[in-house]
Protein backbone atom coordinates (compact mmCIF):
# COMPACT_ATOMS: atom_id res chain seq x y z
CA UNK A 1 0.00 0.00 0.00
CA UNK A 2 1.23 3.35 -1.02
CA UNK A 3 4.42 1.52 -1.42
CA UNK A 4 6.50 3.44 -4.83
CA UNK A 5 5.36 6.74 -3.05
CA UNK A 6 6.40 6.51 0.18
CA UNK A 7 9.87 5.51 -0.96
CA UNK A 8 9.82 8.39 -3.61
CA UNK A 9 8.74 10.62 -0.82
CA UNK A 10 11.32 9.14 1.69
CA UNK A 11 14.62 10.08 -0.66
CA UNK A 12 13.63 13.11 -1.17
CA UNK A 13 13.40 14.11 2.49
CA UNK A 14 16.18 12.47 3.59
CA UNK A 15 18.55 14.93 1.39
CA UNK A 16 16.26 17.56 3.09
CA UNK A 17 16.95 16.07 6.67
CA UNK A 18 20.96 15.77 6.01
CA UNK A 19 21.09 19.51 5.01
CA UNK A 20 22.17 21.73 8.19
CA UNK A 21 20.54 24.56 6.70
CA UNK A 22 17.75 25.28 3.40
CA UNK A 23 17.06 28.17 1.25
CA UNK A 24 14.03 28.70 -0.82
CA UNK A 25 15.49 27.26 -3.74
CA UNK A 26 16.23 24.28 -1.77
CA UNK A 27 12.57 24.06 -0.73
CA UNK A 28 11.39 24.38 -4.20
CA UNK A 29 13.64 22.16 -5.59
CA UNK A 30 11.83 19.07 -3.30
CA UNK A 31 8.72 20.25 -3.92
CA UNK A 32 9.16 19.51 -7.64
CA UNK A 33 10.31 16.24 -6.67
CA UNK A 34 7.07 15.51 -4.11
CA UNK A 35 5.07 17.11 -7.24
CA UNK A 36 6.69 14.25 -9.48
CA UNK A 37 6.11 11.82 -6.89
CA UNK A 38 2.43 12.38 -6.58
CA UNK A 39 1.42 12.65 -10.06
CA UNK A 40 3.48 9.36 -10.87
CA UNK A 41 1.06 8.19 -7.65
CA UNK A 42 -1.99 8.55 -9.99
CA UNK A 43 -2.99 11.34 -7.87
CA UNK A 44 -5.20 13.91 -9.47
CA UNK A 45 -3.46 17.16 -11.28
CA UNK A 46 -5.52 19.57 -9.47
CA UNK A 47 -5.38 17.66 -6.03
CA UNK A 48 -1.65 18.29 -6.58
CA UNK A 49 -1.39 21.23 -7.68
CA UNK A 50 -3.55 22.38 -4.75
CA UNK A 51 -1.43 20.47 -2.45
CA UNK A 52 2.19 21.68 -3.49
CA UNK A 53 1.21 25.41 -4.02
CA UNK A 54 -0.17 24.98 0.16
CA UNK A 55 2.76 23.35 1.01
CA UNK A 56 5.76 25.61 -0.45
CA UNK A 57 4.16 28.72 0.30
CA UNK A 58 3.92 27.36 4.35
CA UNK A 59 7.54 25.71 3.71
CA UNK A 60 9.37 28.75 2.29
CA UNK A 61 8.37 31.16 5.57
CA UNK A 62 10.68 32.36 8.03
CA UNK A 63 9.87 30.22 11.18
CA UNK A 64 11.16 26.90 8.48
CA UNK A 65 14.10 28.20 6.80
CA UNK A 66 15.42 30.09 10.07
CA UNK A 67 14.51 26.62 11.90
CA UNK A 68 16.94 24.82 13.95
CA UNK A 69 15.89 22.06 12.41
CA UNK A 70 14.28 23.28 8.80
CA UNK A 71 14.40 19.94 7.00
CA UNK A 72 12.16 18.03 9.92
CA UNK A 73 10.31 21.12 9.80
CA UNK A 74 9.36 20.49 6.17
CA UNK A 75 8.45 17.42 6.69
CA UNK A 76 5.94 18.11 9.64
CA UNK A 77 4.36 20.57 6.88
CA UNK A 78 3.77 17.87 3.92
CA UNK A 79 2.55 15.71 7.11
CA UNK A 80 0.27 18.05 8.04
CA UNK A 81 -1.18 18.73 4.68
CA UNK A 82 -1.26 15.26 3.36
CA UNK A 83 -3.82 14.44 6.79
CA UNK A 84 -5.85 17.43 5.52
CA UNK A 85 -5.83 16.34 2.13
CA UNK A 86 -6.99 12.83 3.12
CA UNK A 87 -9.86 14.38 5.53
CA UNK A 88 -8.28 15.53 8.37
CA UNK A 89 -10.34 12.97 10.57
CA UNK A 90 -11.51 9.69 10.48
CA UNK A 91 -15.42 9.41 9.77
CA UNK A 92 -17.20 6.86 11.62
CA UNK A 93 -20.57 5.49 10.74
CA UNK A 94 -23.56 6.95 11.98
CA UNK A 95 -25.72 4.37 13.99
CA UNK A 96 -26.82 6.82 16.51
CA UNK A 97 -30.41 6.44 14.88
CA UNK A 98 -33.73 4.89 16.24
CA UNK A 99 -32.96 1.01 15.24
CA UNK A 100 -32.32 -0.23 12.62
CA UNK A 101 -29.50 1.67 11.16
CA UNK A 102 -29.66 1.32 7.49
CA UNK A 103 -26.80 0.82 5.43
CA UNK A 104 -26.43 0.89 1.74
CA UNK A 105 -23.79 0.14 -0.68
CA UNK A 106 -23.37 0.93 -4.02
CA UNK A 107 -21.01 0.87 -6.83
CA UNK A 108 -19.88 -0.88 -9.74
CA UNK A 109 -20.06 -4.35 -10.54
CA UNK A 110 -16.49 -6.55 -9.35
CA UNK A 111 -15.58 -3.71 -6.89
CA UNK A 112 -16.34 -5.76 -3.93
CA UNK A 113 -19.38 -4.50 -2.64
CA UNK A 114 -20.98 -8.36 -1.65
CA UNK A 115 -17.74 -9.02 0.39
CA UNK A 116 -17.72 -5.59 1.53
CA UNK A 117 -20.93 -5.90 3.14
CA UNK A 118 -19.78 -8.87 4.86
CA UNK A 119 -16.60 -7.77 6.29
CA UNK A 120 -18.63 -4.15 7.22
CA UNK A 121 -21.11 -6.33 8.98
CA UNK A 122 -18.64 -9.02 10.84
CA UNK A 123 -16.88 -5.61 12.23
CA UNK A 124 -19.73 -4.30 13.68
CA UNK A 125 -21.03 -7.43 15.01
CA UNK A 126 -17.94 -8.54 16.54
CA UNK A 127 -16.13 -5.01 17.48
CA UNK A 128 -19.20 -3.48 18.47
CA UNK A 129 -21.79 -5.96 19.17
CA UNK A 130 -24.53 -4.84 17.05
CA UNK A 131 -27.17 -7.36 15.67
CA UNK A 132 -26.92 -7.23 11.90
CA UNK A 133 -28.90 -8.13 9.35
CA UNK A 134 -27.62 -8.33 5.82
CA UNK A 135 -30.37 -8.53 2.09
CA UNK A 136 -28.93 -8.67 -0.88
CA UNK A 137 -30.76 -6.13 -3.71
CA UNK A 138 -28.87 -7.61 -6.47
CA UNK A 139 -31.14 -9.91 -8.92
CA UNK A 140 -29.62 -9.36 -12.03
CA UNK A 141 -26.10 -11.23 -10.93
CA UNK A 142 -26.21 -14.89 -11.28
CA UNK A 143 -26.17 -16.13 -7.24
CA UNK A 144 -25.37 -13.05 -6.10
CA UNK A 145 -27.69 -12.94 -3.34
CA UNK A 146 -26.65 -16.71 -2.59
CA UNK A 147 -23.14 -15.73 -2.30
CA UNK A 148 -24.26 -13.49 0.79
CA UNK A 149 -25.83 -16.18 2.69
CA UNK A 150 -23.20 -18.26 2.25
CA UNK A 151 -20.71 -15.12 3.51
CA UNK A 152 -23.37 -14.56 6.41
CA UNK A 153 -22.92 -18.28 7.55
CA UNK A 154 -18.85 -17.76 7.41
CA UNK A 155 -19.14 -14.45 9.47
CA UNK A 156 -21.96 -15.50 11.56
CA UNK A 157 -24.07 -12.64 10.57
CA UNK A 158 -27.54 -12.72 9.57
CA UNK A 159 -29.07 -12.68 6.36
CA UNK A 160 -32.77 -11.68 4.78
CA UNK A 161 -34.03 -15.21 3.69
CA UNK A 162 -34.36 -14.85 -0.21
CA UNK A 163 -37.82 -14.76 -2.35
CA UNK A 164 -37.41 -16.13 -5.44
CA UNK A 165 -38.73 -13.32 -7.88
CA UNK A 166 -38.92 -10.43 -6.12
CA UNK A 167 -37.41 -7.07 -7.25
CA UNK A 168 -34.78 -4.66 -5.65
CA UNK A 169 -37.12 -2.25 -3.77
CA UNK A 170 -39.79 -4.78 -2.48
CA UNK A 171 -36.46 -6.81 -0.95
CA UNK A 172 -35.27 -3.50 0.04
CA UNK A 173 -38.78 -2.93 1.84
CA UNK A 174 -38.92 -6.47 3.57
CA UNK A 175 -35.17 -6.25 4.53
CA UNK A 176 -36.49 -3.18 6.66
CA UNK A 177 -39.54 -4.52 8.09
CA UNK A 178 -38.16 -7.58 9.32
CA UNK A 179 -35.08 -6.00 10.82
CA UNK A 180 -37.44 -3.13 12.75
CA UNK A 181 -39.92 -5.90 13.99
CA UNK A 182 -36.97 -8.63 15.25
CA UNK A 183 -34.81 -5.99 16.85
CA UNK A 184 -31.76 -6.04 14.42
CA UNK A 185 -29.27 -2.91 15.18
CA UNK A 186 -27.88 -2.56 11.78
CA UNK A 187 -29.30 -3.24 8.46
CA UNK A 188 -26.86 -4.02 5.24
CA UNK A 189 -28.09 -3.39 1.89
CA UNK A 190 -26.16 -4.88 -1.01
CA UNK A 191 -27.61 -3.61 -4.13
CA UNK A 192 -26.85 -4.52 -7.29
CA UNK A 193 -23.70 -2.93 -10.04
CA UNK A 194 -23.45 -2.80 -13.65
CA UNK A 195 -20.40 -2.93 -15.62
CA UNK A 196 -20.65 1.30 -16.28
CA UNK A 197 -22.27 3.80 -15.24
CA UNK A 198 -25.84 4.01 -16.90
CA UNK A 199 -29.11 5.30 -16.05
CA UNK A 200 -30.64 1.80 -15.65
CA UNK A 201 -28.71 1.39 -12.30
CA UNK A 202 -28.99 4.43 -11.44
CA UNK A 203 -32.62 4.86 -11.38
CA UNK A 204 -32.86 1.13 -9.69
CA UNK A 205 -30.39 2.90 -6.84
CA UNK A 206 -32.22 5.91 -6.66
CA UNK A 207 -35.36 3.87 -5.94
CA UNK A 208 -33.90 1.74 -3.54
CA UNK A 209 -32.26 4.89 -1.66
CA UNK A 210 -36.30 6.24 -1.48
CA UNK A 211 -37.85 3.16 0.05
CA UNK A 212 -35.12 2.09 1.73
CA UNK A 213 -34.18 6.03 3.96
CA UNK A 214 -30.63 5.08 4.24
CA UNK A 215 -29.08 6.45 7.07
CA UNK A 216 -25.60 5.71 5.51
CA UNK A 217 -24.94 5.73 1.03
CA UNK A 218 -21.40 3.96 1.01
CA UNK A 219 -20.04 3.88 -2.60
CA UNK A 220 -17.48 0.43 -3.00
CA UNK A 221 -14.75 1.71 -5.41
CA UNK A 222 -12.01 -0.21 -6.35
CA UNK A 223 -8.65 1.77 -5.00
CA UNK A 224 -6.88 -0.62 -8.41
CA UNK A 225 -8.57 1.43 -11.38
CA UNK A 226 -6.75 4.45 -9.97
CA UNK A 227 -8.28 8.16 -11.31
CA UNK A 228 -11.14 5.72 -12.75
CA UNK A 229 -12.76 5.39 -8.91
CA UNK A 230 -12.77 9.16 -8.93
CA UNK A 231 -14.01 9.49 -11.84
CA UNK A 232 -16.55 6.89 -10.42
CA UNK A 233 -17.34 8.63 -6.99
CA UNK A 234 -17.95 11.67 -8.78
CA UNK A 235 -20.75 9.73 -11.20
CA UNK A 236 -22.07 7.91 -8.45
CA UNK A 237 -22.03 11.24 -5.90
CA UNK A 238 -24.13 13.49 -8.30
CA UNK A 239 -27.21 11.09 -8.29
CA UNK A 240 -27.66 10.23 -4.94
CA UNK A 241 -26.54 11.21 -1.49
CA UNK A 242 -23.21 9.20 -0.56
CA UNK A 243 -22.02 9.58 2.77
CA UNK A 244 -18.71 7.75 2.48
CA UNK A 245 -16.52 5.80 0.43
CA UNK A 246 -15.20 2.18 0.95
CA UNK A 247 -11.95 1.76 -1.19
CA UNK A 248 -10.99 -2.42 -1.75
CA UNK A 249 -7.92 -3.41 -2.47
CA UNK A 250 -5.87 -1.12 -1.11
CA UNK A 251 -3.35 -3.58 -0.40
CA UNK A 252 -2.30 -4.05 -4.02
CA UNK A 253 -2.64 -0.30 -4.80
CA UNK A 254 1.38 0.18 -4.74
CA UNK A 255 0.45 3.78 -5.76
CA UNK A 256 -2.56 4.97 -3.71
CA UNK A 257 -3.44 7.78 -6.03
CA UNK A 258 -7.22 6.97 -5.72
CA UNK A 259 -7.11 7.03 -1.93
CA UNK A 260 -5.07 10.38 -2.14
CA UNK A 261 -7.38 12.22 -4.44
CA UNK A 262 -11.11 11.02 -3.41
CA UNK A 263 -11.99 13.31 -0.39
CA UNK A 264 -10.21 16.38 -2.52
CA UNK A 265 -12.16 15.94 -5.72
CA UNK A 266 -15.16 14.19 -4.12
CA UNK A 267 -15.67 16.15 -0.71
CA UNK A 268 -16.71 12.71 0.83
CA UNK A 269 -14.53 10.80 3.29
CA UNK A 270 -13.18 7.35 3.13
CA UNK A 271 -14.27 5.19 5.95
CA UNK A 272 -12.95 1.85 4.81
CA UNK A 273 -9.92 0.32 3.47
CA UNK A 274 -10.24 -3.11 2.14
CA UNK A 275 -6.58 -4.47 3.01
CA UNK A 276 -6.93 -8.07 1.60
CA UNK A 277 -9.59 -10.78 0.68
CA UNK A 278 -10.11 -12.93 4.48
CA UNK A 279 -13.33 -11.16 5.54
CA UNK A 280 -11.36 -9.45 8.35
CA UNK A 281 -8.84 -7.68 6.31
CA UNK A 282 -10.92 -4.23 6.57
CA UNK A 283 -9.33 -1.08 8.41
CA UNK A 284 -11.13 2.08 9.24
CA UNK A 285 -9.62 4.61 7.78
CA UNK A 286 -7.57 6.98 9.57
CA UNK A 287 -5.75 9.88 8.12
CA UNK A 288 -3.42 10.11 10.18
CA UNK A 289 -2.23 7.03 10.25
CA UNK A 290 -2.48 6.60 6.54
CA UNK A 291 -0.25 9.72 6.05
CA UNK A 292 2.50 8.52 8.89
CA UNK A 293 2.52 5.05 6.31
CA UNK A 294 2.92 7.50 3.41
CA UNK A 295 5.66 9.07 4.86
CA UNK A 296 7.69 6.05 6.15
CA UNK A 297 6.68 7.48 10.17
CA UNK A 298 4.57 3.68 10.76
CA UNK A 299 1.73 3.37 12.37
CA UNK A 300 2.25 2.56 16.00
CA UNK A 301 -1.39 2.96 16.85
CA UNK A 302 -2.09 0.40 14.05
CA UNK A 303 0.49 -2.19 15.25
CA UNK A 304 -1.17 -2.25 18.75
CA UNK A 305 -4.64 -2.55 17.95
CA UNK A 306 -3.60 -5.72 15.44
CA UNK A 307 -1.27 -6.85 18.19
CA UNK A 308 -4.42 -6.95 20.76
CA UNK A 309 -6.73 -8.23 18.18
CA UNK A 310 -4.40 -11.48 17.88
CA UNK A 311 -3.05 -11.93 21.54
CA UNK A 312 -4.08 -14.41 23.81
CA UNK A 313 -4.85 -12.32 26.85
CA UNK A 314 -3.46 -14.78 29.41
CA UNK A 315 -0.80 -15.36 27.79
CA UNK A 316 0.08 -11.73 27.27
CA UNK A 317 -0.15 -11.28 30.82
CA UNK A 318 2.32 -14.60 31.29
CA UNK A 319 4.42 -12.51 29.02
CA UNK A 320 4.33 -9.41 31.07
CA UNK A 321 4.72 -10.76 34.22
CA UNK A 322 8.54 -12.60 32.91
CA UNK A 323 9.52 -9.13 31.29
CA UNK A 324 9.32 -7.54 34.11
CA UNK A 325 11.60 -9.79 36.04
CA UNK A 326 13.77 -9.93 32.04
CA UNK A 327 13.19 -13.14 31.83
CA UNK A 328 12.85 -14.04 28.08
CA UNK A 329 12.91 -17.93 27.01
CA UNK A 330 12.79 -20.12 23.81
CA UNK A 331 9.40 -21.08 24.75
CA UNK A 332 8.83 -17.62 24.71
CA UNK A 333 10.47 -16.64 21.64
CA UNK A 334 8.31 -19.17 20.16
CA UNK A 335 5.06 -17.98 21.41
CA UNK A 336 6.19 -14.25 19.36
CA UNK A 337 6.70 -15.69 16.29
CA UNK A 338 3.58 -17.35 16.15
CA UNK A 339 2.29 -14.05 16.95
CA UNK A 340 3.95 -12.19 13.95
CA UNK A 341 2.16 -15.06 11.79
CA UNK A 342 -1.43 -14.53 13.60
CA UNK A 343 -0.49 -10.43 12.59
CA UNK A 344 0.28 -10.73 9.00
CA UNK A 345 3.76 -11.79 9.10
CA UNK A 346 6.77 -9.29 8.91
CA UNK A 347 5.74 -7.34 5.93
CA UNK A 348 2.38 -6.52 7.59
CA UNK A 349 4.61 -5.61 10.68
CA UNK A 350 7.28 -3.33 9.25
CA UNK A 351 5.11 -1.16 6.84
CA UNK A 352 3.43 0.06 10.56
CA UNK A 353 6.83 -0.02 12.03
CA UNK A 354 8.56 3.43 11.90
CA UNK A 355 11.64 3.79 10.49
CA UNK A 356 12.11 0.81 8.78
CA UNK A 357 12.49 1.63 5.59
CA UNK A 358 15.58 -0.78 4.85
CA UNK A 359 13.59 -3.77 6.57
CA UNK A 360 10.53 -2.94 3.55
CA UNK A 361 13.77 -3.11 0.90
CA UNK A 362 15.42 -6.44 2.27
CA UNK A 363 11.74 -7.93 2.01
CA UNK A 364 11.08 -6.85 -1.66
CA UNK A 365 14.46 -7.98 -2.74
CA UNK A 366 13.72 -11.08 -1.60
CA UNK A 367 16.16 -11.24 0.84
CA UNK A 368 14.08 -11.75 3.87
CA UNK A 369 10.45 -13.59 3.59
CA UNK A 370 8.03 -14.66 6.04
CA UNK A 371 9.43 -18.28 5.51
CA UNK A 372 11.77 -17.34 8.27
CA UNK A 373 9.01 -17.32 11.15
CA UNK A 374 8.29 -21.31 10.07
CA UNK A 375 12.10 -21.98 10.03
CA UNK A 376 12.57 -20.25 13.64
CA UNK A 377 9.59 -22.46 14.95
CA UNK A 378 10.68 -25.49 13.56
CA UNK A 379 14.30 -25.02 15.40
CA UNK A 380 12.81 -24.17 18.62
CA UNK A 381 10.46 -27.19 18.43
CA UNK A 382 12.54 -29.18 17.81
CA UNK A 383 14.27 -28.88 21.57
CA UNK A 384 13.15 -29.89 24.42
CA UNK A 385 11.56 -28.37 27.24
CA UNK A 386 14.33 -27.87 29.15
CA UNK A 387 16.36 -26.70 26.40
CA UNK A 388 13.63 -24.02 25.98
CA UNK A 389 14.17 -23.20 29.49
CA UNK A 390 17.81 -23.01 29.74
CA UNK A 391 19.19 -22.36 25.96
CA UNK A 392 22.44 -21.98 27.65
CA UNK A 393 22.64 -26.08 28.17
CA UNK A 394 23.05 -26.09 24.42
CA UNK A 395 25.96 -27.61 23.70
CA UNK A 396 27.42 -28.31 20.34
CA UNK A 397 26.08 -32.02 20.24
CA UNK A 398 22.62 -30.81 20.96
CA UNK A 399 22.93 -28.17 18.17
CA UNK A 400 23.46 -31.16 16.03
CA UNK A 401 20.61 -33.08 17.19
CA UNK A 402 18.50 -30.13 17.15
CA UNK A 403 19.32 -29.10 13.43
CA UNK A 404 18.45 -32.54 11.98
CA UNK A 405 15.25 -32.73 13.66
CA UNK A 406 14.33 -29.85 12.68
CA UNK A 407 15.58 -30.43 9.05
CA UNK A 408 18.23 -27.87 8.82
CA UNK A 409 21.50 -26.27 9.36
CA UNK A 410 23.55 -26.25 12.82
CA UNK A 411 24.52 -22.56 11.28
CA UNK A 412 20.55 -21.85 11.46
CA UNK A 413 20.34 -23.35 14.96
CA UNK A 414 22.81 -20.90 16.11
CA UNK A 415 20.76 -18.22 14.04
CA UNK A 416 18.02 -18.81 16.17
CA UNK A 417 19.94 -18.71 19.83
CA UNK A 418 21.81 -16.15 18.85
CA UNK A 419 18.65 -13.81 18.33
CA UNK A 420 17.14 -15.04 21.22
CA UNK A 421 20.50 -13.70 23.63
CA UNK A 422 19.78 -10.49 21.34
CA UNK A 423 15.86 -10.39 22.15
CA UNK A 424 16.44 -11.34 26.07
CA UNK A 425 18.92 -8.71 25.77
CA UNK A 426 16.18 -6.36 24.45
CA UNK A 427 14.06 -7.37 27.43
CA UNK A 428 16.41 -6.46 29.73
CA UNK A 429 16.67 -3.02 28.59
CA UNK A 430 12.79 -2.48 28.29
CA UNK A 431 13.04 -3.32 32.01
CA UNK A 432 15.37 -0.77 32.93
CA UNK A 433 13.09 1.52 30.68
CA UNK A 434 10.60 1.03 33.12
CA UNK A 435 8.89 -2.04 31.17
CA UNK A 436 5.85 -1.67 29.41
CA UNK A 437 5.16 1.79 31.21
CA UNK A 438 8.02 2.78 29.89
CA UNK A 439 8.19 1.58 26.40
CA UNK A 440 4.24 3.34 25.71
CA UNK A 441 5.51 6.46 27.27
CA UNK A 442 8.53 6.39 24.54
CA UNK A 443 6.23 5.71 21.42
CA UNK A 444 3.99 7.97 22.45
CA UNK A 445 6.28 10.66 22.34
CA UNK A 446 7.54 8.65 18.41
CA UNK A 447 4.11 8.51 17.73
CA UNK A 448 3.98 12.51 18.08
CA UNK A 449 5.77 13.71 14.85
CA UNK A 450 7.93 12.71 11.65
CA UNK A 451 10.60 12.09 11.23
CA UNK A 452 11.58 9.10 13.56
CA UNK A 453 15.30 9.47 13.47
CA UNK A 454 16.32 10.45 17.11
CA UNK A 455 15.64 14.46 15.87
CA UNK A 456 14.92 16.09 18.92
CA UNK A 457 16.32 14.06 21.69
CA UNK A 458 13.87 11.05 20.41
CA UNK A 459 14.83 7.52 20.89
CA UNK A 460 16.41 6.38 17.34
CA UNK A 461 13.95 3.34 16.46
CA UNK A 462 16.21 2.07 13.81
CA UNK A 463 19.39 1.66 15.99
CA UNK A 464 16.79 -0.47 18.58
CA UNK A 465 15.75 -2.58 16.00
CA UNK A 466 18.77 -3.45 15.25
CA UNK A 467 20.56 -3.20 11.80
CA UNK A 468 18.98 -3.67 8.75
CA UNK A 469 15.61 -1.93 10.36
CA UNK A 470 14.41 -5.22 11.19
CA UNK A 471 13.76 -6.29 15.04
CA UNK A 472 16.80 -8.14 17.07
CA UNK A 473 18.36 -10.95 15.13
CA UNK A 474 15.97 -11.17 11.89
CA UNK A 475 18.86 -9.47 9.91
CA UNK A 476 20.65 -12.59 10.38
CA UNK A 477 18.12 -15.05 8.61
CA UNK A 478 18.79 -13.82 4.90
CA UNK A 479 18.51 -16.23 1.88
Amino acid sequence: MFDSLSDRLSGVFDKLRGRGALTELDVRAAMREVRIALLEADVALPVVKTFIDDVTTRAIGHEVIRSVTPGQQVVKIVSDALVEMLGSEAVELNLGVTPPAVIMLVGLQGSGKTTTCAKIAKRLAEKQGKKVLMASLDVARPAAQEQLRILGEQTKVATLPIVPGQQPVEIAIRARQAAKLQGFDVLMLDTAGRLHVDDALMGEMQAVAREGAPNEILLVVDALTGQDAVNVATAFGSQVALTGVVLTRLDGDARGGAALSMRSVTGKPIKFAGTGEKLDALEAFDPQRVAGRILGMGDVVGLVERAAEVFEQEAAEKMAAKMAKGQFDMEDLRTQLGQMKKMGGLGAIANMIPGVAQAKKAMANGQVDDRILGRMEAVICSMTPKERGKPEIITAKRRIRIAKGAGTTVQEVNKVLKMHQEMAGAMKKLRKMGGMKGMAAMLGKMGGGPGMGGGGGMPDIQKMLGSGGMPPGFDKFKR
